[in-house]
């Protein structure tokens, strides 16, 4: 590495030395105040600048001449300039106040440019939007960009789609990777638990739509989130928030920034948020489902020279809270017969629901849940300007502890009583790439990224049952031999299982793509990826627990035994394997003028093999081993879109896509209480076609309005061994049990065919306790339709559609006091945003429930 190192900075050396073509200037804005930390940028490049307190900038121009560059500053309309020969004397930049949201820069494709410019859907989210919008998470932002799902039963739990693909719909199984790739700062974060942290010191956040392989390290077959921080500053200054609201609600941030030396410059960011419950548990009188959570994150850079940033970063976060509890919030009638229906177990235990309501919010489960989890690391990111371009290498490590504690039965009743899967996760990443000019007519990146990753148990993961179950697994006709056993007093209390597994993984890729500018309006633009994976899994449970059986025959042992068998029984395999992928994908960008950018592309991706990490059904023989390896996706996506500035200061964008996957994995539930988790599978073929449209319009430096609609059907082509929905469980044709039927056609879980968003800003200039700014009201909806929330769809398991409305008032600043009164879901609208079957499909099924209204106060303070 040093060696590797000191090459670099003598090329760079070099190369800055015979390179002194810098162009010099000051931008102020139209009251002529100069603006600090604005973006200076060479077109077209990597290349940047940032002025310094007094406005002032210094950029090499690397001998292109002409050139033009693009001065951008949040809350300001971006500016660009261009030169057909250098600039003799200081350039002066006046940048007017615009909608943030218009001329937005992002770095997606490791060059910096305008949105507009890019041929990719692409959603961007500044970090001071964000902020104000209350999106402190993934959870959150999703109400902003309609196109991305997110659903989460609790951290681990978590599925991060966009375009209702990438990831299983339901609990997850952490045999697969994910499809949507989630980037904070270039480092790929690997656990979907990460999407559920708050927000620190977010500065940007770009969504990309469809596959995004070619241009990232880790393949991402649905899409990727690319996150950047605030980077430090060599200028000093800070930040404070406090947030106050109802439920208890506090939220902290804070960040500091300055200069350490004069090649040094840090960092320091802290988050910290609180709420009270806002479900009651009615057995202990406690609120459950609170916030608890602290996150803090360091940088330092180090710039050596101009053409060199060393970035170290670390970061962690913490998780405490009494929550991710969900309600009953129904009953399916199932094809069982009619004791084993729900109402008539729960009736013959003498045990009633605290309500039939779910928007009640009271539960009385009698396990504590518990959603305990740190997840932190480090990172070291080296940016190096090599020639007409930057080598980046970005090093990572990771880790995620996973403390849980569940109630699988979703009642008072000791059934399901436990699900304990506590893991500890580490991985490690190197990707090196480099993006730049290769000639007048071509530029691209291509780089190499390696990823390995440890998931185990810690030190075990248990699933107990209580002192109920056998009500719930009893599957003889009351009277008879057999259910006069299954009531043998404590046959299955405390009785489990315990689990000990070990994944190790590794993902290794070459990657690159292509800009070929064929004439100033017409680029092509070709990406290649090849991919090596490798899993390999070690997998064991024994049973545990239950009562004293001694005091019975030989004879009756052996039935009880085999009884306790059909509840939790032992299982062991292992699965080593490995695979490799070609993909890639091809676009045709078109600019017909300034106004116009239409693009076409076409991409082969891959989403690697899976295994089973929480075990596999088993037959008559055992285990089925054949079901612990899940075969690989194949993704064919086809996209066009137009991107327009069809009036100033108004943006209207379009895209169509179809997306067709091969051997779709997907999570299914299996009537086998050991498996409460569910186990993947493959269907066969699906599809997912949509529209998309977002427009931004300015009016007046003081009124703007955005807006964002997708269309989306996603289906099962041909799925010809699925699950059976809650409701047909027990199925039987010509006396013989079911387990599975053809869906094909059915729609896919998670996809509501509309979803859109809607806001406006309203403004005016003013003063508050002497400091320049706005007065402002803003108000946002987002709304989407109906949608499936199981693998097979249930009539039961459908989620209504819903719209919720949040609004903030205020005063806010770039600089000084920033206050505003803000209130989410207004009309308190009562809503799920999933619906879960209970383990054993007895019948009863558990909400995600939605925040009821919120509402409170922030205060910002930036020096």
């Amino acid at each position: 590495m040093k060696t590797i190192f000191k090459s670099i900075t003598f090329l760079l050396l070099f190369n800055y030395s015979f390179a002194q073509t810098n162009v010099e200037g000051i931008v102020k804005n139209s009251n002529d105040a100069p603006l600090e930390g604005a973006n200076v940028v060479l077109k077209g490049t990597k290349y940047s600048a940032l002025t310094d307190a007094n406005g002032k900038f210094s950029i090499d121009a690397h001998d292109k001449v002409p050139f033009a560059l693009i001065i951008a500053q949040e809350g300001y309309k971006t500016a660009q300039l261009d030169y057909n020969e250098l600039p003799n004397k200081e350039i002066q930049v006046i940048l007017t106040i615009a909608n943030q949201l218009n001329d937005v820069v992002i770095t997606s494709r490791r060059r910096i440019e305008k949105a507009q410019n890019v041929p990719i859907a692409v959603s961007v989210i500044g970090g001071r939007q964000a902020e104000i919008a209350g999106a402190f998470n993934v959870n959150r932002l999703k109400e902003l960009t309609p196109s991305v799902q997110l659903y989460s039963s609790n951290p681990r739990n978590t599925t991060l789609n966009i375009r209702g693909l990438g990831s299983t719909f339901g609990l997850t199984n952490d045999g697969i990777d994910p499809g949507v790739g989630f980037y904070v700062d270039g480092v790929y974060y690997a656990r979907p638990a990460a999407t559920t942290l708050d927000f620190v010191d977010v500065d940007q956040i770009e969504v990309l739509r469809g596959p995004q392989g070619t241009l990232f390290g880790k393949n991402t077959t649905a899409g990727a989130f690319n996150v950047t921080t605030r980077k430090p500053s060599f200028t000093s200054g800070a930040t404070l928030e406090l947030s106050y609201g109802n439920y208890g609600f506090i939220q902290a941030k804070s960040s500091v920034t300055g200069a350490l030396s004069k090649k040094i410059a840090g960092r320091l960011s802290f988050s910290g948020t609180q709420r009270d419950g806002l479900l009651e548990n009615v057995a202990t009188g406690n609120s459950v489902n609170d916030l608890n959570n602290q996150g803090i994150r360091g940088q330092l850079l180090y710039k050596p020279t101009e053409d060199i940033g060393i970035t170290l970063a670390a970061d962690f976060t913490k998780q405490r809270p009494n929550g991710y509890a969900q309600v009953v919030a129904g009953v399916a009638p199932t094809l069982r017969d009619s004791y084993r229906q729900f109402n008539t177990i729960i009736a013959d235990l003498g045990y009633k629901l605290p309500s039939t309501n779910p928007f009640d919010r009271k539960i009385d489960t009698n396990t504590p849940w518990k959603s305990n989890q740190d997840l932190g690391g480090a990172s070291l990111n080296i940016e190096a300007k090599i020639g007409k371009g930057t080598l980046t290498s970005t090093s990572a490590y990771r880790f995620w502890n996973w403390d849980p504690s569940n109630d699988r039965d979703f009642t008072g009743l000791e059934a399901l009583r436990l699900s304990q899967a506590t893991s500890k996760h580490k991985q490690w990443s190197q990707e090196i790439r480099y993006a730049g000019e290769f000639s007048s007519k071509l530029s691209g990146v291509f780089g190499v990224f390696a990823i390995g990753q440890n998931l185990q148990a810690d030190p075990i993961q248990i699933e107990e049952a209580g002192k109920d179950q056998w009500r719930f697994s009893q599957d003889a006709a009351p009277g008879t031999p057999t259910a006069l056993l299954w009531a043998t007093p404590g046959l299955l209390d405390g009785y489990g299982i315990k689990t000990k597994n070990n994944l190790d993984t590794f993902s290794g890729a070459v990657f690159g793509q292509l800009d070929w500018k064929i004439t100033d309006k017409l680029h092509v633009l070709p990406g290649v990826r090849y991919n090596y994976d490798k899993k390999k899994l070690d997998y064991s449970r024994q049973t545990f627990g239950g009562g004293d059986l001694s005091g019975y025959d030989a004879a009756t042992i052996t039935k009880l035994l085999a009884l306790r068998n059909k509840v939790y029984s032992n299982q062991a395999f292992k699965v080593d394997f490995d695979d490799t992928n070609l993909s890639g994908n091809v676009t045709i960008a078109y600019k017909p003028s300034d106004r116009i950018n239409t693009y076409a592309t076409y991409a082969s991706s891959y989403k690697p093999v899976g295994v089973n990490v929480g075990g596999i059904p088993t037959d008559a023989n055992g285990p089925i081993i054949d079901l612990a390896k899940i075969k690989a996706e194949e993704v064919s996506h086809y996209e066009v879109g137009v991107k327009t500035n069809p009036f100033t200061n108004t943006i209207l964008n379009l895209s169509v896509f179809t997306t067709d996957i091969k051997n779709y994995q997907t999570l299914v539930q299996s009537e086998d209480p050991t498996l409460n988790r569910g186990y993947l599978a493959n269907a066969e073929k699906v599809r997912v076609r949509g529209v998309e449209i977002d427009g931004r319009i300015t009016v007046s430096k003081n009124l703007s309005f955005n807006t964002a609609l997708s269309y989306t059907d996603g289906e099962y082509v041909s799925f010809k061994n699925a699950p059976l929905p809650l409701e047909e469980t027990g199925l039987k044709v010509n006396g013989k049990q079911i387990f599975s039927k053809d869906i094909s056609g059915a729609q896919l879980p998670g996809i509501s065919k509309w979803a859109g968003t809607l806001g406006g800003d309203l403004s005016k200039d003013a003063r508050f306790f002497g400091n320049k700014g706005k007065l402002f009201f803003a108000i946002d909806s987002y709304s989407r339709s109906s949608f499936s929330s199981n693998a097979t769809p249930s009539k039961y398991l459908v989620v209504k559609g819903y719209s919720i409305f949040n609004s903030r008032i205020g005063f806010r600043a770039s600089e000084g006091l920033t206050v505003f009164v803000w209130g989410r879901n207004l009309f308190d609208k009562n809503y799920f945003e999933q619906l879960l079957p209970a383990g054993g499909n007895a019948g009863q099924y558990a909400g995600v429930l939605g925040d009821q209204r919120t509402y409170g106060i922030t205060l910002k303070y930036v020096l």
